[in-house]
């Protein structure tokens, strides 16, 4: 087994196979966004469990991704890689032939467990593989070939939903999974592991998993007296983690990568921040664009799609900037450019033109591409080779508690001011209202993310990866 595998891969069919994959498992996300009026209306769901089409998702690779960065640190990364889009291909396929809202939310909860695999390994790969001067570049590469994915998805979504139906897209998304399964089968032969003696964490992991499920469960059902319960067990849950993770020889999170190293610490916290201020803006924009404006979702995808088109051009410069200038600038900057946006957003409302919903989103999509590639470079580049999969794991995994938390709160306010009515032209007025405090409450997190992402404080040269 060879733990570098720089001289065996074929390094551009590795980055090809890589940024398929993260095409589309964002595409994945976002194209279901853009169905979700269809998939609502096909199953009768209220606008509360619509939302958790997503968010079946995003627990399940939340709580799976730590326990699997591991894994795939001792047992194989490449591995992990390929089971996890054996698995995401399968679920996909489960989901386009779904009977009901609850089939569907559960295949969706499988597919999360495969794109935990996939997320928690990804980026390691990309970082073992390419040296310091060439690193932020190729994450850059990886992080657009997500935005590339988001970008597709409200047009390529909205298109499929409106001529083939929401099915069609996960049709579309399997057929991908067939071809890089295939890739990674033939044509990456290397693995990459970092082999621990030492008995895998079980306990620790068992723990840290029902943390996750309390508190972002319990979360999505606040103010009610069982999501306070629930969420308040998931807080006791975590510090219980803690303590276990302290104490074992080979945990599956290292805590002192946060009690000592600042760097990993503060960026990890700005992503968390970061993902919990934007993620449901495409959410709430789509109902927007649908219910309120009365658009079809082919052309709400195709106004949809001006932030992801942004970010993904602005990831790819902003990765490759960030070999050149610290990490804690443009991150910073990116998240200060993204409060600009959401106060656009905040004034959105039936009066408003396209060219201002537009405008609102290119200064987001702007923020966040400068955000994101330089964050996720000054993670991966904090830590040693043998914490690879666990440093890809842990920023996946505040990156999706963040969305998680994003779409909790939407539907906490939602629920608030809509109740269990179902989306419709009646419920126009109160859902424009929960938009305004929900923007609002994203303006005041993001605007916090500024000071986190600027508290890492300057990052060294590459030193523990060189």
């Amino acid at each position: 087994m060879n733990n570098s595998g720089e001289a065996e891969v074929n390094k551009n069919m590795l980055m090809a196979i890589i940024m398929v994959t993260m095409f589309f498992n964002a595409f994945m996300g976002a194209a279901v966004n853009i169905a979700i009026p269809d998939i609502a209306r096909d199953f009768s769901m209220t606008a509360v469990e619509s939302s958790w089409v997503a968010m079946s998702f995003l627990l399940a690779s939340a709580i799976f991704l730590v326990p699997f960065g591991k894994i795939g640190d001792v047992y194989g990364r490449k591995r992990m890689f390929l089971i996890g889009n054996i698995v995401f291909a399968l679920s996909t396929l489960a989901c386009a032939f779904s009977f009901n809202s609850f089939s569907l939310i559960a295949f969706r909860f499988m597919q999360g467990i495969g794109g935990s695999m996939i997320m928690s390994t990804g980026m390691a790969i990309v970082t073992s593989v390419f040296p310091p001067q060439k690193r932020g570049k190729m994450l850059g590469l990886a992080v657009s070939a997500v935005y590339l994915g988001l970008t597709m998805a409200p047009v390529l979504g909205g298109v499929l939903t409106s001529s083939f139906g929401w099915h069609s897209i996960f049709l579309v998304a399997f057929s991908a999974g067939l071809f890089v399964i295939a890739g990674t089968i033939s044509a990456i032969k290397t693995e990459w592991a970092e082999p621990d003696t030492n008995r895998f964490d079980v306990a620790g992991s068992l723990v840290y998993m029902s943390s996750v499920f309390l508190l972002m469960f319990g979360f999505s059902k606040l103010p009610s007296l069982l999501g306070i319960v629930m969420a308040s067990t998931g807080i006791v849950g975590f510090v219980l983690f803690v303590i276990i993770e302290q104490r074992v020889a080979s945990p599956v999170l290292n805590i002192k990568l946060f009690r000592n190293n600042r760097i990993f610490a503060f960026s990890n916290l700005a992503a968390l921040i970061n993902y919990a201020a934007t993620f449901a803006i495409t959410f709430i924009l789509s109902l927007f664009l649908q219910y309120a404006k009365g658009l079809s979702p082919r052309d709400a995808g195709i106004l949809l799609i001006t932030q992801p088109a942004i970010m993904t051009i602005t990831a790819f410069f902003a990765g490759r900037l960030s070999d050149k200038i610290d990490s804690r600038i443009l991150s910073s900057l990116g998240m200060g450019i993204i409060v600009v946006g959401l106060v656009f957003l905040f004034f959105l409302d039936l009066q408003s033109s396209n060219t201002f919903l537009i405008a609102g989103l290119v200064i987001v999509g702007l923020g966040f591409g400068t955000f994101s590639s330089p964050n996720t470079n000054s993670v991966m580049s904090s830590v040693e080779k043998k914490y690879l999969g666990t440093a890809s794991a842990t920023i996946s995994t505040m990156r999706l508690m963040g969305q998680i938390l994003s779409m909790a709160i939407t539907a906490m306010v939602m629920h608030i001011y809509l109740g269990d009515a179902k989306m419709s032209k009646a419920t126009v007025q109160p859902f424009l209202e929960s938009s305004k405090v929900l923007f609002l409450i994203f303006i005041v997190l993001c605007f916090i993310g500024v000071f986190a992402s600027l508290a890492r404080g300057k990052s060294s040269k590459k030193n523990a990866l060189t």
